[in-house]
């Protein structure tokens, strides 16, 4: 897929004073002129070359483009810009090193021009620097060195603190260097690459927002899951050591803490970033949709944020929520704001965010068990257990329409309705398998648990070893707002294209899979970022025929640990 440019095949908004009828690709066009989350929108063959990249306060142009299918979507002049600069391969670490040979954590997730990001740097080198890496589409090449500082002297740190009972593993370590964050940082997904005097690499992930956006699409990275399953130190909210040093369950942290590396050879940082979020936000950036940049922290802090947008991209694993994130979630979508639930096992657990003394909302709360959280007596409604667990029993099934399953399927996706708006354009018959598209976590719509019931089976796949099934769902709610889910951890894996990137860093593309899914996934773009769903894609509720008889009230695997 070719990143869009100014100029090509967008059809003129007709004039409604005419009389004639409107396809569906005419009338929104002509309802997004109004549209208060597409301050302005202009016809991208009138867009000048010299467009401004990026505008912090004030709402940047939007443009109604064709996609090279057909799809009419709203794209960022800006964006389609910053894609056109040169791109790099340089941003992928290919020094392996020995452990605590560099490593090092910022003093925040996300950022916007103005602040000061600390970088805590534990190293052996006597040297550091540090590359900061726009991640996107760049010709194929899926970054851009944005800035670089200097080599700075560096430091071996003290040994990290553990807190005793809880497990939090924390870092207080002296600040080895400053990032100012400028205007010159577009927006955006960021790997910040530590540059030892001896050839050490790591990465630090962070994300560039920009507060004032009214994009039509935000992208969410899954920090808290990243941090769920870090395991530096030797506490993860999964495993602790115990008296042998073998990783256990019974010992894991209640609490884990953001001032701590990520080791990169572990599934969380910048490991689960590039595997389970970059192959999506490289799609998004080739498109040059008109797209902004959050983390789930974020969407705690100001949940009221997301009535700004037009849709909410959750993205392969995003499995820790709080309850600001999901009652503001589930009050966007009431009010028409549209949501896609990218992988599985979303919204699975509730954590609490607390501060520490590097900032707020640094430490996440997750006991696991309601007998060991404090506040399951205060406040049921906030103990950290499972979503659907007592005392808080709000299965994500009320959310999502769909449900968390297992973990270690292998199985084929099977369409179910190949006439759906989702499919439309990709040429496939009910019963079409995509080989081994379903891989690892998977979810499904389960008929008796409480959720929406106007609930449509896109996808239906026996998981056969596991005697059940992966959903991809679609719901629209009563004020309007669409929900999808793809039912499987590896969905956004199956969309990669691999450019330029090297195979082993980003697999793909998969044969037969990758090009229709992204053909798929560009219905998805334009439907959710020209507004509400439901009025042009309403969900009929056919979950009633593929769930039938005993399938019906089958029992479900709800409860099954996550991996």
């Amino acid at each position: 897929m070719q990143p869009l440019s100014p100029g090509g095949g967008a059809d003129p908004v007709p004039d409604p004073s005419d009389g004639r009828g409107f396809d569906r690709r005419q009338f929104l066009r002509l309802g997004a002129l109004g549209a208060a989350g597409l301050a302005t929108v202009a016809h991208h063959d009138k867009v000048p070359a010299q467009a401004k990249r990026h505008h912090t306060h004030s709402a940047p142009a939007v443009v109604l483009a064709d996609t090279a299918s057909g799809v009419v979507v709203p794209t960022a002049p800006w964006l389609i810009a910053e894609n056109a600069r040169p791109g790099t391969l340089n941003w992928i670490c290919n020094h392996v090193q020995p452990n605590h040979a560099l490593e090092g954590y910022a003093s925040q997730v996300s950022a916007v021009p103005g602040d000061d990001v600390a970088l805590f740097i534990n190293t052996t080198a006597s040297a550091v620097q540090v590359q900061a890496y726009r991640m996107g589409y760049y010709q194929g090449l899926g970054g851009r060195l944005v800035w670089q500082g200097d080599m700075v002297a560096a430091v071996t740190q003290r040994a990290p603190e553990i807190t005793p009972g809880v497990g939090t593993v924390r870092c207080p370590w002296s600040p080895t260097t400053t990032v100012k964050i400028t205007d010159a940082w577009p927006p955006g997904c960021y790997l910040l690459k530590l540059v030892g005097s001896g050839g050490e690499q790591q990465f630090v992930p962070l994300t560039v927002r920009d507060d004032a956006s009214t994009a039509a699409y935000v992208i969410q990275n899954s920090v808290t899951t990243w941090q769920a399953y870090n395991l530096y130190g030797g506490y993860s909210l999964y495993y602790g050591p115990d008296a042998s040093g073998k990783p256990v369950f019974a010992n894991r942290a209640r609490a884990v803490s953001f001032d701590r590396p990520y080791p990169q050879t572990w599934a969380s940082g910048a490991a689960d970033f590039v595997g389970n979020e970059l192959p999506l936000l490289f799609h998004l950036e080739s498109l040059g949709l008109d797209l902004t940049y959050w983390t789930d922290v974020d969407l705690h802090a100001n949940p009221s944020r997301l009535a700004n947008h037009r849709c909410l991209l959750s993205l392969g694993h995003d499995e820790y929520w709080s309850r600001p994130m999901r009652d503001g979630a589930a009050q966007a979508i009431t009010n028409g704001v549209n949501v896609a639930f990218l992988g599985a096992n979303a919204c699975y657990r509730q954590i609490r965010i607390q501060p520490t003394s590097v900032g707020a909302n640094r430490l996440q709360v997750c006991y696991k068990d309601a007998a060991e959280d404090p506040l399951a007596h205060q406040d049921p409604s906030l103990t950290t257990v499972n979503w659907n667990q007592a005392p808080v029993d709000q299965p994500e099934s009320e959310l999502i329409g769909s449900m968390y399953q297992s973990v270690g399927a292998v199985a084929d996706m099977v369409v179910t309705d190949g006439s759906s708006w989702f499919f439309d354009g990709c040429n496939l018959s009910d019963g079409h398998a995509f080989p081994k598209a379903i891989l690892g976590e998977y979810d499904r719509f389960v008929p008796y648990l409480p959720g929406p019931r106007n609930l449509d089976v896109l996808a239906h796949s026996p998981v056969p070893h596991q005697s059940n099934w992966s959903d991809v769902t679609y719901y629209t709610s009563s004020g309007g707002g669409g929900v999808f889910a793809s039912g499987s951890a590896s969905f956004v894996g199956q969309l990669s294209t691999t450019g330029l990137i090297p195979p082993n860093v980003i697999p793909g593309p998969f044969p037969g899979i990758s090009d229709v899914l992204r053909r798929a996934m560009e219905n998805l773009y334009g439907l959710f970022g020209l507004g509400p769903a439901g009025p042009y894609g309403s969900s009929g509720g056919n979950w009633s025929s593929v769930y039938t008889g005993a399938t019906a009230g089958a029992a479900s695997a709800v409860g099954t640990p996550a991996a």
